[in-house]
């Protein structure tokens, strides 16, 4: 019997996020094979036995129990944020010659900056919202540069940090230079955004043994001024399944995402979120490291599907390994 080492935590804001996605997974996994919850500290690594934890040997993947040497064959890798979503894992276990499901760390990393990954797809024709790029706080143009070029609201985001901590929507030029600041103290770039109006969704997509299947989409209305942690963890937005958009719109969004899917060589689960905008689908952001935790999105999406949470990854596994 396989062991599947579901690998989470990590270094991000999203720490418990990671944790509690993983859990989720590891409670409803598919028969045939040993699942193994792995966490990934800056102290180091462990695997979780029962109501303890050992210390996973990060060289070749094995751990002792009672003596005896126990070795992870293939991993999921469930970090939001530092050092899972952005490759350098996926990059590391190809070292190790450790077989995972996920993304590559090419499409990982790519995906996981806003930004680049935005004028990626819009090299292929696909719309996104209009942008400036800053390396660093000084780099930002004047005030009234950034409003004529953007308008108002402006979303502020770190480009690498892969959660919502330093997300800032702007509606006042005054809160422009604390918002930037914020997001640097989250991220290394930081991408100002012109705002989007208009209805918010999201399209996640799979790759099973029969080709690429899209869930059930998701709109999302938010209490909030945008979709953050808040909203996204603590209940301040309203998640609709399905979207409440046309059987078209559902169909040209459905396929988008396949599209972008193919482009980014995506593996796994990943989920792409848009903006409609006059009857138009704006790429927001890509995610190939989805929340799955209870009030997260694609647990939502499969349910809806009417599928069972080790019915999809059995899917998966049967497809990536």
């Amino acid at each position: 019997m396989k062991q599947v080492g579901i690998i989470c935590g990590g270094y991000s804001s999203e720490f418990e996020i990671s944790v509690k996605s993983a859990k989720t997974i590891f409670d409803d996994f598919p028969e045939g094979y040993l699942p193994r919850m792995i966490y990934l500290r800056k102290s180091g690594w462990t695997v979780q036995l029962d109501d303890s934890e050992v210390p996973l040997d990060a060289t070749n993947f094995t751990y002792s129990v009672n003596g005896v040497s126990q070795k992870i064959d293939v991993a999921i890798i469930y970090i939001h944020g530092d050092p899972g979503e952005n490759g350098k894992i996926q990059g590391y276990l190809e070292m190790i010659d450790i077989p995972y499901v996920n993304s590559g760390p090419l499409a990982s990393q790519l995906s996981f900056d806003k930004w680049y990954c935005n004028q990626f797809l819009k090299g292929f024709g696909i719309k996104v919202a209009d942008s400036i790029y800053l390396t660093k706080p000084s780099e930002m143009p004047s005030t009234e540069k950034v409003v004529k070029a953007l308008g108002l609201p402006i979303f502020v985001k770190p480009c690498d940090s892969g959660s919502s901590y330093g997300i800032a929507r702007v509606e006042e030029t005054g809160e422009l230079q604390s918002a930037v600041d914020n997001a640097f103290a989250e991220g290394k770039t930081v991408v100002l955004e012109a705002f989007l109006d208009g209805t918010e969704v999201t399209c996640a997509v799979y790759r099973s043994t029969e080709g690429l299947i899209a869930l059930p989409m998701t709109e999302i209305v938010t209490d909030n001024a945008f979709f953050d942690y808040e909203a996204k963890y603590l209940g301040k937005s309203q998640e609709i399944t399905p979207a409440r958009i046309s059987d078209e719109m559902r169909d040209r969004c459905q396929e988008l995402s396949k599209k972008i899917y193919q482009l980014l060589n995506l593996r796994s689960i990943a989920r792409i979120d848009y903006m409609i905008v006059d009857g138009e689908p704006c790429v927001i952001e890509v995610n190939t490291i989805p929340g799955f935790s209870p009030e997260s999105l694609v647990p939502q999406m499969i349910e809806c599907k009417g599928q069972s949470v080790a019915d999809f990854w059995k899917e998966i596994l049967d497809a990536e390994i």
